[in-house]
Formats: C-alpha cells, sequence, structure tokens
C-alpha cells in the first residue's frame, strides 16, 4: 500500500512540475519542470547537503527553465536528518545505490517512454555513476564528482568507471579539493566522457573573489550544456 501511494505521488508530481517537496516511504522529492520533455534528470544530492542547498535549487530551476523536467531524490539518511534536526553521515555507498535503483524502476513503471539520465552532485553522482555499472541508463550528469577524498588523491574512485557504457556528462571546477584539473586530465576516463571544467571553481563552483564570473555563472554555463546534450530546446 504505502508503494503504491508514493507511486501516485509521484505521477501527481510528475504532472505538476511545480517543484513542491513531497514525502514518501522512499524518502523526500522534488519534480522541477513540467512534462512533456525530451528526457528526465534524475538528480541526487551530496552527503552533507540536500536539496535545499543554493547550489542545486539553482541547478534544478535553470534545467527546468531550458525544459529538462529534474526530479531531486532524497536519500533516507537525508531526510531523517530532516525529521530529527541531527546531522548523520550517510549509509554504505551500496545502500544508496539500492535506494536510487528502487527510484529507477517507479519513474520507469511510471513513464518508460521519456529517457532517463541520471547524476548528482559530489557523492550523489558517484551513486548514479555505480547505478550505471548495474542498469543501463540513458545517460549520466556528474557535477563535482568526488574523485578522491580532499587531500588523499591516491585514494582514487574510478574503479567501476571502465564498466560504465552509457554517455557521460562530467563538470568539475578548476580548483575542486576532490579532483583538480590538472588531476582529472591525467586520469585515463572512459571515451564517452565529456569533460566541462568550471574555471576557477571549488566543489560547489565557488570562485575566488578576483574573478570576472560567479558561481551562478559557472552553474548557467553547465546548465546549458547539459540542455544541448539531453535535447531540450528551451
Amino acid at each position: 500500500m504505502q508503494e503504491t501511494q508514493g507511486s501516485d505521488r509521484l505521477r501527481e508530481a510528475l504532472a505538476a512540475g511545480d517543484g513542491s517537496r513531497h514525502e514518501t516511504a522512499s524518502g523526500g522529492f522534488i519534480v522541477e519542470g513540467r512534462a512533456p520533455t525530451p528526457a528526465r534528470l534524475v538528480l541526487c544530492h551530496g552527503a552533507g547537503a540536500g536539496h535545499d542547498s543554493e547550489f542545486l535549487v539553482r541547478l534544478r530551476r535553470r534545467l527546468a527553465a531550458l525544459g529538462i523536467q529534474v526530479v531531486a531524490v532524497e536519500f533516507d539518511y537525508m531526510t531523517a536528518m530532516g525529521r530529527s534536526g541531527r546531522r548523520r553521515p550517510p549509509p554504505r555507498i551500496e545502500t544508496l545505490v539500492d535506494e536510487l535503483a528502487a527510484w529507477r524502476r517507479m519513474l520507469t513503471e511510471l513513464d518508460a517512454e521519456t529517457p532517463l539520465w541520471f547524476g548528482g552532485k559530489s557523492m550523489g553522482g558517484r551513486v548514479a555513476s555505480l547505478l550505471a555499472t548495474r542498469i543501463d541508463l540513458a545517460g549520466l550528469v556528474l557535477f563535482g564528482y568526488p574523485f578522491h577524498p580532499p587531500g588523499k588523491p591516491a585514494r582514487l574512485r574510478l574503479e567501476h568507471w571502465p564498466q560504465i557504457a552509457c554517455p557521460l556528462l562530467l563538470f568539475q571546477g578548476t580548483r575542486d579539493p576532490f579532483g583538480r584539473r590538472d588531476e582529472v586530465e591525467g586520469y585515463r576516463l572512459p571515451g564517452q566522457v565529456e569533460c566541462h571544467f568550471m574555471e576557477g571553481g571549488d566543489h560547489d563552483w565557488q570562485v575566488p573573489k578576483r574573478a570576472a564570473h560567479t558561481q551562478s555563472i559557472l552553474i548557467d554555463e553547465a546548465v546549458g550544456h547539459v540542455a544541448r546534450r539531453l535535447g531540450a530546446s528551451g
């Protein structure tokens, strides 16, 4: 019964696309942008900041404005944090991949026609990339991929990337401590990876005060590339 109710709520939210927050037994979610769209992007949050972060709010609203419907899904631990008001670490990455797979099943059952791209910010992008090694996805969009923990460049999180067969869009700040430009350019990435470096950006694409551009400009730049690749006409 809970799964049916969650599916019904998701169906209604996909039709409305008004950016409202919803909660189900599977966790919280937000749908930004109305269908039909050429593609739908399932967006996951990072380890410490949820979908209310300034970065993700602007990202999904700009994508919706350009014609991409965004389904921002919240992992269960983040929903629990919101209810309790207490911070907690994410569970094992495999648990999050299972949660994302459940969202994918639900969305596919509701609409098998619209291509589903998956992605996310930092840890959320890592989860999506791991899902791509299990299931055929239309594509991946990764914002600030955590190639390694800050200060530990030898602990790479790339072992599963050779198994990814779908298109992959990567957007990485040139100063990102989880993978700077000079580091990323030295990695052997799969041939289908389309990499865009966000000039001057750190992990959240914040730039030095002396820079002539801003985080918002970098987000808009990335959104333009995503919309082009996903076939939006906006």
